[in-house]
């Protein structure tokens, strides 16, 4: 059977100064096809110029060389601080595409999500303080207050710190938090199992969809969809792999957890890399 990849994509800018978002879509003459979301850490100088530069290094260098590589490569531009030290930074998902697989690899909180016809399933796990509270401990009542301090961003991605797994699923969504954080995953659902035919109009949708807060505050919002016509998809169990390297990534953050034990107020953490 003959596969073709389609793909969608969009960006809404939040409430907040200007989009910090970024997403790119390259394809190759073998019909390789890079994807990358990027999400800017806070509204900096440059956050909004440098993002589109790091979706387009990240699309293209994960097509010619692999997720691993498009992180990395992306994460090289914005490695040092700057002279003035207000360089970007950022959180970022890439996905490598071809007819026989797909490939993912991501550093902070953007997100890669498969859906096999049936269920959505979210395959990346948070590099976030949140969810290592959530794993980990301390008390789990206070990790929705440590979910916007990021454990990994662009600027320290290495080899070791950047995940990786392939998803079996003919449709894979790659999205920024401010899809994934202000859409209730049943209202995902059912707007994939809506538009799952139509990559771009499910983008559109995912995007529109976000929602704001109380305060009225309402995130940055993007999302990459991508098609594989024609591939069946498996679904195997977890792999055991994921579990172990995430055992052995989580064990560097036992410094940070006993400083959150420390911190009985929960005031904000300076150190944290927030998104705003």
């Amino acid at each position: 059977m003959t596969t073709t990849i389609t793909t969608g994509l969009a960006t809404r800018e939040g409430t907040v100064q200007d989009n910090a978002d970024a997403a790119r879509v390259y394809r190759m003459s073998t019909s390789t096809v890079g994807a990358a979301v990027i999400d800017g850490i806070g509204h900096g100088p440059r956050t909004s110029a440098t993002t589109p530069l790091l979706a387009e290094t990240a699309a293209r260098v994960t097509a010619h060389r692999g997720a691993l590589a498009g992180i990395l490569s992306a994460g090289l531009l914005v490695a040092d601080e700057g002279h003035d030290g207000e360089e970007a930074d950022a959180v970022a998902v890439v996905a490598l595409v071809e007819e026989a697989y797909t490939r993912i690899a991501w550093v902070g909180d953007c997100r890669a999500y498969g859906w096999d016809g049936t269920r959505l399933r979210r395959y990346s796990t948070d590099q976030t303080m949140g969810q290592w509270v959530r794993r980990y401990g301390p008390p789990v009542e206070i990790a929705a207050h440590f979910d916007d301090w990021v454990r990994v961003s662009l600027q320290s991605a290495t080899v070791a710190t950047t995940c990786e797994l392939d998803i079996p699923d003919p449709l894979v969504i790659l999205t920024s938090d401010g899809v994934h954080d202000q859409v209730p995953e049943h209202d995902m659902t059912d707007l994939v199992r809506t538009h799952a035919r139509t990559p771009q109009a499910l983008a559109n949708a995912l995007v529109a969809a976000a929602r704001a807060d109380e305060s009225g505050y309402r995130d940055d919002a993007t999302a990459v969809v991508i098609a594989v016509a024609g591939r069946r998809a498996d679904d195997p169990s977890e792999p055991d792999y994921l579990e172990e390297e995430e055992d052995r990534r989580d064990e560097e953050g036992a410094a940070d957890a006993a400083a959150l034990a420390l911190e009985a107020g929960y005031e904000d953490d300076d150190r944290g890399q927030g998104h705003s």
